[in-house]
């Protein structure tokens, strides 16, 4: 019998934990067949819960700590002091190789110094980065970074959009994804200093033919590229503002739709269109972002979700661990720094510390 996947989850991480983890859990399992959980947490919270959905509690463990990492503590506070943390915990499970994966709605700078020190980064890589989806008219998009650094150099955004390319082709299917850096303007002279940088040396790449340039933020949702690369800060702010927008509209359709009589009745004329409508641009649909650019998959929920919501990021931890997602990300990195090691221009993505690509390594993609 094929062993179950198991992924760790921080019970206590989130607005809404323990329960919407609980939860979510239980919704994700119908999604991902042979999978099985380890609980990180409040054990007689957790415990309680379980009593309510007995098919998760046949395939959990819960593991006890009375600890939790508050959401508005400092990452630096929460490496130092949170060594017994349901998210450190977690993380620890996914190093030790007790769980293929690990899910988290906690404080993302917290999840991040943790994930990044416990996990270590994958070589070649400086920072790890927050990437998701993102609805467009032409389908879905691939945005890093959501988060996770607020303030990149050019050497990073490039890292940033081999990710990026090998997250697009590995979970979208795409065999040639389009990259795009996010930007104030289209034209060459627009952007500071580091974002200019990162076109040139993108430019000297093997992805120079995949390069469409600097996109702006209405490139975004008319899906103009498949990857789109920009700083932690200005992602986490369009991320949020599209997240907004959706809610926004969502509210004035409702207030307009029960404004007369006339407007309810088409409402129900419309209403299967308009769920459909409702799904396609539901927060909850693409939440779980993953940490790119670690040795273990890490993925973050959004901290306000619901169940549906986590049930999601589940999912997609799920999907990336049986993928063997990191493996592809490393072979992509390998062969791509031994085109670059090769080209006279030198390696624009390499850090002080990378070292050279393994050829053997590169041989076997």
């Amino acid at each position: 019998m094929t062993a179950r996947l198991r992924i760790a989850l921080d019970a206590m991480g989130g607005d809404h934990a323990p329960d919407m983890v609980v939860a979510g859990a239980d919704l994700a399992r119908e999604r991902c067949p042979n999978v099985s959980y380890l609980f990180v947490g409040d054990e007689a919270k957790i415990r309680a819960l379980l009593e309510k959905h007995p098919a998760v509690k046949a395939i959990a463990e819960v593991r006890h700590t009375p600890d939790f990492v508050a959401m508005d503590a400092k990452p630096s506070q929460a490496l130092r002091g949170g060594r017994n943390s349901s998210m450190r915990l977690a993380i620890d499970a996914v190093a030790a190789g007790d769980a293929a994966c690990v899910v988290s709605a906690g404080n993302t700078g917290a999840l991040m110094a943790i994930a990044k020190f416990v996990l270590k980064t994958l070589p070649g890589i400086d920072r790890p980065a927050i990437a998701s989806f993102f609805p467009t008219l032409k389908g879905e998009s691939v945005m890093l970074d959501l988060g996770a650094n607020l303030e990149c150099d050019a050497q990073n955004l490039v890292q940033f959009a081999v990710m990026g390319t090998v997250f697009s082709r590995t979970v979208l299917g795409l065999l040639e994804p389009t990259i795009g850096l996010l930007n104030v303007g289209s034209e060459e002279q627009k952007g500071h200093e580091s974002i200019r940088q990162a076109a040139a040396a993108l430019r000297a790449t093997p992805l120079a033919k995949n390069f469409h340039g600097f996109v702006e933020g209405n490139d975004i949702a008319a899906g103009t590229v498949d990857v789109v690369v920009t700083d932690g800060f200005t992602g986490n702010v369009a991320l949020k503002t599209a997240e907004g927008t959706a809610k926004l509209y969502a509210e004035f359709l409702r207030r307009t739709f029960g404004s007369s009589l006339m407007a309810k009745l088409g409402y129900l004329l419309a209403r299967g269109a308009f769920q459909k409508l409702k799904l396609r641009t539901d927060p909850r649909r693409y939440n779980g972002a993953m940490f790119l650019g670690l040795r273990g998959v890490c993925v973050k929920s959004h901290g306000g979700t619901d169940a549906v919501g986590f049930a999601n990021a589940i999912s997609v931890a799920f999907n990336l661990a049986t993928n063997q997602f990191n493996e592809k990300i490393g072979a992509e990195l390998a062969k791509l720094q031994a085109a670059l090691a090769a080209a006279p221009e030198g390696n624009p993505i390499a850090g002080p510390d990378t070292p050279p690509a393994d050829p053997s390594k590169v041989a076997a993609v």
